[in-house]
């Protein structure tokens, strides 16, 4: 049994078509994600689609899910490797939410997401994954850098799963709250750890825009980042 929130479970035929919808959304973008493009994708007729997911909108939680889940995997992975967060901040993770005082669960819904970003050209589906030189120095950076890696690694899945309204209602109960939770686990402050997440997430987006100038040292910026974050900062 999974120690962690697990997205809703599907039928076999249902997760093949959202397997096909993720790999349909990866390689043309949220517009080409329609029933038809889907069932020629699978070579059936739309209509047997909804036997199996009553809607577009089910694929797509389905499909936010599995961002969610995947994104919260890589982060968890982080802060928990030998390089992460010390025994008293992963202790502080009872803190109460700022949202609920009377809850003792972390970073309440800490990817809330922001306004939902203008649709992107087609080159950012094959936006560069950064490579390290070395190994993250501090536990945030090893966050960021998770964060970083796998956003850009699926630009598309981390762009539906992190813009506009989220179907928070439909979700796997817990699933939200415990992808965001590593950034709580890295920094013990609830706060802090919502301004971190909002760093991270506009660093990405921007980066996914090609919003940065061209030479721009983007590794630099986020160790930077980084550094404004950690305990000690001036």
């Amino acid at each position: 049994m999974s120690s962690h929130p697990e997205p809703s479970p599907l039928s076999p035929r249902a997760t093949e078509i959202v397997t096909a919808a993720r790999a349909l959304l990866e390689e043309q973008g949220p517009d080409s994600l329609t029933m038809r493009a889907l069932a020629e994708r699978l070579g059936i007729r739309a209509p047997s689609l909804y036997k199996h997911l009553p809607d577009k909108a089910a694929v797509e939680v389905a499909l936010i899910e599995r961002g969610l889940a995947e994104l919260g995997q890589a982060l968890h992975t982080a802060v928990t490797t030998p390089a992460g967060p010390s025994a008293d901040s992963q202790e502080a993770s009872t803190c109460p939410s700022p949202t609920d005082p009377s809850s003792a669960t972390p970073v309440t819904a800490a990817l809330e997401p922001i306004a939902a970003a203008p649709d992107f050209p087609a080159q950012t589906l094959t936006a560069d994954v950064p490579t390290d030189e070395g190994p993250p120095s501090s536990p945030i950076e090893t966050l960021l850098s998770a964060y970083r890696h796998h956003a850009l690694a699926n630009p598309a899945l981390y762009r539906l799963a992190t813009s506009g309204p989220l179907p928070r209602k439909r979700l796997a109960p817990g699933l939200e709250e415990w992808a965001g939770s590593p950034f709580f686990l890295a920094v013990g402050e609830p706060h802090l750890a919502q301004a971190l997440w909002s760093f991270a997430h506009g660093m990405v987006i921007l980066e996914l825009d090609g919003r940065y100038p061209e030479g721009s040292d983007l590794d630099r910026t986020w160790a930077e980042g980084a550094r404004a974050f950690s305990p000690g900062r001036p």
